[in-house]
């Protein structure tokens, strides 16, 4: 356990909070709260390993789950800052396998026809495609099979063009594999692997050190074990790898990528910042990031974007973002925006208050609804105490 604060606020509920967390059935969780490009505070409780009773420390690696989406986002917005495609593009000018797509009928029944419209690139940032979460897809189980579990980026997203949209694209908000198919874009745009172009273009220039695809043998043992919490036996139970890892060289845009509280901060904050570090490293324009939080659900999508947690807030590209006090109950600004992830890390990005927070935890059945809007609420409250 760790406190770190500042003499003009007041963390302590916060820290009370997280330790109410770890008493209850999340084996640890870590928060860092940065304010104007400085550390405020940041707090830490609980055990890494429950078996062996191993503390939690600040260099644990943990899997970021979908708060890789924020990142995969902001590599092909990239690409569209250099004019290699745009949002509105038919998907199909770059991965042709997309031109010909068949649709589900409205009723649900097997029956196929073929989608009256064509997916656009905006589509796969916006959850707007009509693809599925379905990891498991024939097709995609067909993909592991022949490359002898290899299943590379590119070949994956050809095999979901296989599979039939659950809906004509644009009807609907659907949470699906839209990102994982932007990785492979970003890697057929550009011409690098997704891996290579993300260590290029992102985590290189802003020095974070210890986020990837693959943890090397050197820093194995400093990934936390994982656990997920029985109800049957009323405590957490390690729970190995990641259902989302379909194979060795599979560079998931939506899941796939590892990080540690302190590398991902800095990612986030440049965002919080208008795309720029502290040190200058810029990864997007601000005008970018502002399209970025721009709520981009329309009329025919927005009744789908309906998790309880997120009430209140819109659907960007790739991000939630705050558009309604009322609704929300939220304390936080308008335009404050971020992901989670499915062990239980959230973002938040604040341009506004010029706050940026990391909080993480290594649990599926992650308790979501009941964490994440209660701490955003004490992060500000505490920021915001004199």
């Amino acid at each position: 356990m760790r406190q770190e604060g500042s003499k003009a606020m007041d963390f302590k509920p916060l820290s009370i909070f997280i330790d109410r967390l770890t008493d209850w059935r999340i084996p640890w969780a870590e928060v860092l709260v940065l304010h104007r490009n400085q550390e405020v505070f940041r707090y830490r409780s609980g055990y890494a390993d429950l078996e062996e009773r191993i503390p939690i420390h600040d260099k644990q690696i943990i899997r970021l789950y979908s708060l890789t989406k924020i990142l995969t986002c902001t590599a092909a917005l990239q690409l569209v800052e250099k004019g290699a495609l745009l949002l509105n593009d038919p998907l199909s000018d770059y991965l042709p396998e997309y031109g010909e797509m068949k649709v589900t009928l409205p009723s649900g029944e097997t029956v196929l026809e073929k989608a009256q419209r064509a997916i656009r690139v905006r589509d796969l940032f916006t959850m707007s495609a009509g693809l599925s979460y379905d990891i498991h897809s024939p097709s995609i189980l067909e993909v592991v099979r022949r490359t002898s579990g290899r299943a590379p980026t590119r070949e994956v997203a050809a095999a979901i063009a296989e599979e039939p949209l659950l809906f004509e694209p644009g009807a609907r908000w659907s949470y699906s594999l839209s990102h994982d198919v932007l990785a492979a874009l970003v890697e057929v745009v550009d011409g690098r692997r997704f891996g290579a172009y993300v260590r290029d273009e992102i985590t290189g220039p802003l020095g974070m050190c210890d986020t990837g695809f693959d943890v090397s043998e050197e820093k194995r043992s400093r990934l936390a074990p994982q656990y997920e919490y029985s109800e049957s036996l009323g405590k957490p139970i390690p729970k190995e790898g990641n259902d989302y890892r379909i194979g060795t060289e599979y560079e998931s845009g939506g899941a796939g990528l590892f990080s540690t509280v302190n590398d991902y901060a800095v990612f986030l904050n440049a965002l919080t910042h208008q795309g720029t570090s502290p040190e200058g490293v810029r990864i997007l324009a601000a005008e970018t990031v502002d399209l970025m939080r721009t709520d981009h659900l329309t009329e025919a999508t927005r009744s789908h974007f309906s998790w309880s947690q997120l009430a209140g807030y819109g659907y960007g590209l790739g991000v939630r973002t705050h558009c309604s006090k009322q609704t929300s109950g939220s304390l936080s600004p308008l335009g404050e925006f971020g992901w989670s992830g499915a062990a239980g890390a959230l973002a938040i990005m604040d341009p506004s208050s010029q706050l940026t927070v990391m909080y993480a935890q290594h649990m599926l059945n992650n308790q979501e609804p009941y964490v994440h809007p209660r701490l955003r609420n004490l992060v500000y409250a505490c920021l915001n105490h004199r």
